[in-house]
């Protein structure tokens, strides 16, 4: 009984090119990666055996593009920009501060910062500056 496999269409196609660009290059030229890419595709998809062997490709060749294959991202989901916002800066406390003395003098001091000021030594020191 003499079987004979079908062999799938995406298969043929691709051994169609593989046999024009054979005509037209020297025996042992390194096919392109854009060949070896198609058939790693199609070997995914029918396996290694059923690719390689109608296409006259090196098995382990083949299935060594197959598994880097797998390991590389495809180009269309390759980050073209990553935008990183970093979180806005901790807010600031303003805070205002005014002193008067039964003299009439006045301080005022604004103060943008995290922390607040020791109020009780500021003023403790501009009283004992007004002596």
């Amino acid at each position: 009984m003499n079987r004979k496999k079908t062999i799938p269409e995406p298969i043929s196609q691709l051994h169609r090119q593989l046999e024009e660009y054979r005509r037209t290059r020297p025996r042992r030229a390194k096919l392109p990666d854009s060949l070896w890419d198609a058939a790693a595709e199609l070997a995914r998809q029918h396996g290694v055996y059923a690719v390689a062997q109608p296409l006259r490709l090196d098995y382990m060749g083949l299935k060594k593009r197959l598994g880097e294959a797998a390991n590389r991202r495809p180009d269309k989901f390759k980050p073209v920009f990553v935008e990183l916002i970093a979180p806005p800066p901790a807010t600031r406390e303003e805070c205002l501060i005014e002193f008067e003395s039964l003299a009439g003098s006045k301080m005022r001091i604004q103060w943008k910062a995290a922390a607040a000021p020791d109020w009780a030594c500021l003023l403790r020191a501009w009283r004992e500056a007004e002596r």
